[in-house]
């Protein structure tokens, strides 16, 4: 095989080479351009997890009294917003990290492809040459110069180019297997975090309503019990008024028969069994409604307490009351309007 022949064979084999690493670039681009695309929907899933995770801290927020708690919810919520701003913030690197890739490997593409065409170029001149060389001396010369820039390289610098860009390309290649690979398992970690927090915050938030209301029922049974002992005592009192109001009239009676009779004159006022027996009756009389008020009055402070009692307990109600909207109305109707796609 002449010089020519052996000089035609080498550059199909770079040819080759080249085309090769070629094909896995444009590949490589292609893989890259497809996971930035699923890594720009992924930084956007996490969107709507994570401002409904702070509509919720807002809304929760609004609680009142003793049920503004760092509860479990509470606790929940804050891991997920830390979760989401932790994994948005990886997806974002990963994502400059992938464009700056394939700008890479686009540079890489470009490289080869330019060197596949001097090749190209090249093979066709050697080939002509041979033609020449059969055919006759005589033959018109191949249009352009007689010299080129490149007639300065030694073959081994001519091959070591070509190899380089292989090199290169191969490099790069890797890179992207490397980023790829990376990228998945990122991109399958986040699905799997994000639906993992959303099913903790959901049982976080069904627990805490579910305690709200047995809490709410407890309240709610006290005050019936309340209502019912300021229902009785009222009768009570109403009795004890009746009562009152019916030794009064008697005790006025002896009251009055005691008086008159004290106007007896002179030895006439005598302490006679009429007016020993008035005396006894308007001290007995008088004994028992002094008693009747008394019990009265008692049972007026417990009926203030009872009183203020029930204010409480229907305060306490209401708290429980608005938690539970909080909590199992828009809470957890926006988680379940959360859905987190599979990236």
């Amino acid at each position: 095989m002449s010089i020519r022949g052996w000089r035609i064979q080498d550059i199909r084999f770079w040819r080759q080479e080249l085309n090769l690493s070629l094909e896995n670039m444009v590949l490589e681009v292609e893989a890259l351009l497809t996971l930035r695309t699923r890594l720009e929907r992924a930084l956007a899933g996490c969107s709507e997890p994570l401002d409904v995770t702070l509509q919720c801290l807002a809304e929760r927020e609004n609680r009142v009294g003793i049920d503004l708690v760092h509860d479990e919810v509470e606790k929940e919520l804050k891991k997920q917003k830390e979760v989401i701003e932790s994994v948005s913030a990886l997806l974002q690197r990963t994502l400059e990290q992938t464009t700056e890739q394939i700008r890479l490997n686009r540079s890489m593409k470009y490289w080869l492809e330019k060197d596949l065409r001097d090749k190209f170029q090249a093979e066709q001149i050697d080939d002509h040459c041979c033609i020449l060389s059969r055919s006759s001396a005589e033959a018109p010369p191949a249009e352009g110069g007689t010299t080129a820039p490149g007639a300065t390289l030694t073959p081994k610098e001519w091959e070591f180019f070509s190899e380089q860009n292989v090199r290169k390309a191969e490099r790069e290649k890797n890179n992207s297997a490397s980023l790829r690979a990376l990228a998945e398992s990122l991109l399958e970690q986040t699905g799997s975090d994000l639906r993992h927090m959303q099913l903790a915050v959901e049982a976080a938030l069904e627990r805490r309503v579910q305690e709200t209301k047995a809490a709410k029922q407890l309240l709610e049974d006290r005050l019936y019990k309340v209502l019912e002992e300021i229902g009785s005592l009222e009768m009570s009192m109403a009795t004890l008024r009746a009562a009152i109001a019916d030794k009064r009239a008697p005790l006025s009676v002896a009251q009055a028969r005691l008086e008159v009779r004290g106007r007896r004159p002179h030895v006439e006022l005598c302490q006679d069994d009429a007016q020993v027996q008035l005396r006894t009756e308007v001290r007995e009389l008088s004994s028992h409604v002094q008693r009747m008020s008394e019990t009265l009055s008692l049972s007026e402070a417990e009926l203030q307490a009872l009183t203020r009692r029930q204010l409480d307990l229907e305060e306490e109600i209401q708290v429980k009351a608005h938690s539970l909207y909080v909590d199992e109305v828009v809470c957890t109707r926006l988680w379940q309007s959360v859905v987190i796609h599979a990236f």
